[in-house]
């Protein structure tokens, strides 16, 4: 069985899509959600779907403690999905390759510390962009700059406002998210039938 950890800081929709997916599988398994904010929505998701859940605090997160508890539970993989925080060399170390995050921009323009949510979506607007998009990709020791994976992309139509252009990097996320982390699951463990 792949044990899949999710690692997440706000609604946690996107965990519940991995969530979802992977409950249809016997060979992988989303077996943990750690989440670093106690009010963030995707508490009460991971509740609600049954699935342990791990609180953390950035202290925690630099000492260590987070990835104990990842090695402690034999996570296989880790998927960030809406995860805010740096993710510190020593776990980039400890899961080689075994780290992926989406980004809810086109990679490498708006990527960055404090480019994430309705962020990206402003400055994709402010500077004139045609299309922006998702990026998932793998995880390194710097703020979206790992080795991408895919892209998916949607046009910025004329009078969008970041709220209407979220609603479709949402639905490019809900919609391809899963696959491309089953298609990573099964390229490094293999099919998961």
């Amino acid at each position: 069985m792949v044990r899949i950890g999710i690692l997440a800081s706000g609604n946690g929709s996107n965990a519940q899509r991995l969530v979802d997916h992977f409950s249809r599988h016997a060979k992988a398994e989303v077996v943990l959600i750690g989440c670093d904010r106690p009010g963030a929505g995707v508490v009460q998701r991971a509740w609600d779907l049954g699935v342990p859940l791990f609180l953390f605090n950035g202290g925690q997160m630099r000492s260590g403690a987070v990835q104990r508890e990842l090695q402690g539970q034999r996570i296989d993989l880790l998927v960030l999905a809406g995860f805010l925080r740096l993710i510190p060399a020593d776990l980039v170390k400890a899961f080689p390759g075994r780290i992926i995050n989406l980004h809810p921009a086109l990679l490498p323009k708006f990527g960055g510390k404090g480019m994430f949510g309705q962020h990206v979506h402003r400055a994709v607007m402010a500077a004139g962009e045609q299309e922006s998009g998702i990026t998932i990709h793998f995880v390194d020791e710097h703020y979206d700059e790992g080795e991408p994976i895919a892209q998916f992309r949607c046009p910025v139509l004329p009078g969008d406002t970041p709220g209407t252009l979220a609603e479709r990097i949402h639905a490019l996320e809900h919609t391809y998210f899963p696959q491309v982390v089953e298609e990573i699951v099964t390229r490094l463990f293999g099919p998961i039938g």
